[in-house]
């Protein structure tokens, strides 16, 4: 099925180059060609596309009011927005209105490729048919983030994510060996991660659960916190001893015990710590006498 693109820009050689860098894409078909905003809104109604190549700086309206104009006037849902500009610093804005892509000018045919491979892989997942009421009903979570970070326009996708931090009116995210301070909330943070992935441990941190190595207990304090699989020591809500059977209980050492689970572990309605803890780990216990969680 090919896919079907409109390209919107208001300097010729700027849309001879796009048909040149898609001559030899064999499912790209070019369906019309807007030089200004009032052309393209009526070139996407009438053509309906499955793309839209779009320059953000055109006479009369942007590529912003562009979008803004075909979702109050048309009935279908939009195509996919590749934006195609000379100015860096409308990314993040082209990521609010959900843009697949932001391509700065001049680019290459790889970095155009890579673009048109987001649309399709948009186009096949909103055709994939749904399994069951469940599938209907889930939530789509951001996949990446787009932000300013010294000087640069950052895409960080979200599975690189290890751990976010309160600061005051800032969040610390923390990925690998950079992190970055962004002015948001955690609570917003929240709502956009996937629960399944990440957890909020805590009112100051959220983490990764594919990078947390375990949950401890202080002894000397009684402090719970998070221990990183990269060293990093974040606060937990309050654990203790877990819910065993009295059998295997007496055999759990204090070292064990304070590496379970919060699933296993919670002892208080801590809606940051306790909510979400719904994995299928289980004790086992072997011949030393020690417990191993296992998933």
């Amino acid at each position: 099925m090919p896919l079907r693109v409109v390209i919107a820009d208001d300097e010729v050689l700027a849309r001879q180059k796009l048909l040149q860098l898609l001559r030899d894409e064999a499912d790209v078909e070019i369906v019309g060609e807007g030089a200004n905003a009032l052309e393209t809104i009526d070139l996407v109604q009438f053509t309906q596309p499955d793309v839209l190549l779009l320059d953000v700086r055109m006479p009369g309206m942007d590529g912003f009011d562009v979008i803004s104009a075909l979702c109050s006037s048309s009935l279908l849902g939009l195509p996919s927005i590749i934006f195609t500009t000379a100015h860096d610093q409308f990314a993040l804005k082209a990521f609010e209105v959900h843009a697949v892509d932001y391509l700065l000018k001049p680019f290459t045919r790889e970095r155009l490729q890579i673009a048109l491979q987001h649309a399709r892989d948009q186009r096949e997942h909103a055709q994939r048919p749904a399994t069951g009421a469940r599938s209907t009903q889930k939530k789509e979570y951001t996949n990446r983030l787009v932000f300013r970070s010294k000087g640069r326009i950052l895409f960080l996708p979200i599975a690189d994510i290890r751990w976010i931090g309160a600061e005051e009116n800032y969040v610390r995210i923390c990925a690998g060996k950079e992190s970055h301070m962004l002015r948001n909330t955690m609570a917003n943070f929240e709502t956009k991660l996937d629960p399944e992935v990440f957890l909020r441990v805590h009112r100051s941190a959220i983490v990764n659960l594919q990078h947390v190595k375990e949950f401890r207990t202080d002894e000397s304090d009684g402090e719970c916190f998070v221990m990183m699989s990269d060293g990093q020591k974040l606060p937990s809500a309050e654990v203790t001893a877990p819910a065993l059977p009295a059998s295997s209980r007496a055999k759990v050492s204090p070292q064990t015990r304070s590496s379970l689970h919060p699933s296993l572990v919670c002892s208080k309605p801590n809606r940051h710590a306790c909510r979400l803890f719904n994995f299928e780990q289980k004790v086992s216990v072997v011949d030393n006498g020690q417990d191993i969680i296992s998933s």
